[in-house]
């Protein structure tokens, strides 16, 4: 049996603030980082260590990573960062308090755009300041990787070769993994890992720096999944 554990970024500053975040590459809030320590604190108390660790390419998925190998005394091990494990791309509500956007477009329309894996929010172009072709991270994307907008089931298209080309064969060595990414990233994953419905999937929450434990068969299908406490 293989243990493989997922752990959401964070509290964030526009978590705090409740806006739309997406690739926008904010840090964490105070709060953000006191809850990485802890994380990192449960892993240690239920003595978890890792090989190799993975995470985006956004600061609040990088620190609290970084924050919880710190408390784990385990800083030494290699970290894989990939744009394939970002946010998902929130386009033009990037930036946007969420109760603004529901007073502007309507809860229904704002809850579709968050949590149905098929509705994608209204899109930039490219001459906006958010798109990520003006990052140098990004320079190495092709125009059709880079997003203007994105809904859950394009997220999991960029997640998903990630895990399987890298993530997989890393498990398949035995290595212990760690996984710190985003709300959408991990809702992406997980549905894929658990073969969740769209409807499934429109209900799933994620916590902010909890760690999840996925116990894994020697086929790497799914035994049983839970957060830590």
């Amino acid at each position: 049996m293989q243990k493989l554990v997922l752990i959401r970024h964070g509290e964030s500053v526009w978590n705090r603030e409740n806006r739309f975040t997406g690739w926008t590459d904010v840090d964490l809030s105070d709060e953000g980082y006191q809850q990485a320590k802890r994380a990192g604190q449960l892993l240690k108390k239920y003595d978890y260590n890792f090989d190799i660790g993975f995470t985006s390419l956004l600061k609040r998925s990088i620190k609290t990573l970084h924050i919880v190998l710190e408390e784990l005394d385990h800083l030494w091990i290699p970290v894989e960062k990939s744009w394939r494990l970002n946010e998902r791309f929130y386009g033009a509500l990037q930036g946007i308090n969420k109760d603004e956007a529901v007073g502007k477009y309507g809860i229904e329309q704002v809850q579709k755009w968050r949590r149905d894996p098929n509705e994608a929010p209204p899109s930039i172009t490219k001459e906006d300041k958010r798109y990520p072709g003006h990052d140098i991270r990004y320079e190495d994307l092709t125009e059709r990787e880079l997003p203007l907008t994105e809904n859950l089931s394009q997220t999991m298209d960029r997640v998903l070769p990630f895990w399987n080309e890298t993530i997989i064969p890393a498990i398949r060595k035995n290595e212990k993994v760690i996984i710190c990414a985003h709300g959408n990233s991990l809702r992406a994953l997980i549905k894929y890992i658990d073969n969740l419905s769209d409807k499934d999937v429109t209900a799933l929450e994620i916590p902010t720096a909890v760690p999840c434990v996925y116990e894994l068969d020697e086929g790497l299908n799914r035994i049983r999944h839970y957060y830590l406490e």
